[in-house]
């Protein structure tokens, strides 16, 4: 199913996008350049892999119970995201070297179907978009953490990588390909872990959720912004053996 889109998109859209490129204004290719690098794994990585090691260097232990649980929750969802990114980019970079299929620039010299396999070239390294993997990878792991914003976040991906296109770095079906390379292999990912109980579940219904739910995750950024303004502190609550008698004598 996935060679079958990708070779439509070949024939139906690749031939002639770039004559349709070069009749369009100047001004349409500057805008998508304005915000095309957003694509780039770089950024991705380097926050959610500052986020885990920051977060590992913590003592959970001596924390509350609702930081303990924010903690536990951030640091899942952005390791989850760092795999997802790091993985399918390697994954990209593979078939883009082995594949060697000419960039968009040379569709004058050799056309829009051009494949050189282990050319080592960097300019026929167009077979997947490596930017449209990294946005489809991220977005379908924002799109399970945050399921009440999976619209928001499926409409901003796809003008990341439609920006590609546009800014003629790659093909359409280069994009396609690469939406499709980052989709696949996070929804497996995300499917393994709430198998497991990962930061994810399977509702009875047999749908992927989050862990934390809306309210949880409320209480968590209450507790944090309680913590920030002073309000409580960090430390987690024990019971010394004669706090506890009292308190199963008030229970009952």
């Amino acid at each position: 199913m996935l060679l079958l889109t990708v070779g439509i998109a070949v024939v139906a859209f690749d031939v002639p996008t770039y004559p349709w490129l070069r009749s369009l204004p100047g001004e349409y290719r500057s805008a998508f350049r304005a915000f095309t690098d957003l694509g780039k794994s770089d950024w991705i990585l380097g926050t959610t892999g500052a986020v885990c090691l920051i977060l590992l260097m913590l003592d959970a232990g001596r924390l509350a119970f609702r930081l303990r649980m924010a903690i536990g929750a951030v640091f899942t969802y952005a390791a989850f995201v760092f795999y997802v990114v790091s993985a399918t980019g390697l994954l990209a970079i593979a078939f883009k070297w082995t594949l060697g299929r000419a960039r968009p620039k040379l569709y004058e010299v050799v056309g829009p179907v051009r494949f050189d396999f282990l050319a080592f070239d960097g300019t026929y390294t167009s077979f997947p978009s490596g930017h449209s993997t990294t946005v489809a990878a991220l977005a379908t792991a924002l799109a399970f953490i945050f399921p009440a914003y999976r619209w928001l976040i499926v409409v901003g991906a796809f003008w990341l990588a439609f920006s590609r296109v546009m800014v003629g770095a790659h093909y359409p079906s280069d994009v396609i390909a690469g939406t499709l390379l980052g989709m696949t292999f996070t929804f497996f990912t995300v499917r393994a872990m709430a198998r497991r109980r990962i930061g994810f579940h399977l509702s009875a219904a047999g749908k992927i959720q989050p862990n934390m739910n809306a309210l949880s995750a409320k209480a968590c950024v209450r507790t944090i912004w309680q913590v920030a303004r002073g309000q409580r502190g960090t430390g987690r609550v024990l019971l010394d053996a004669q706090d506890f008698e009292k308190t199963e004598r008030t229970n009952s």
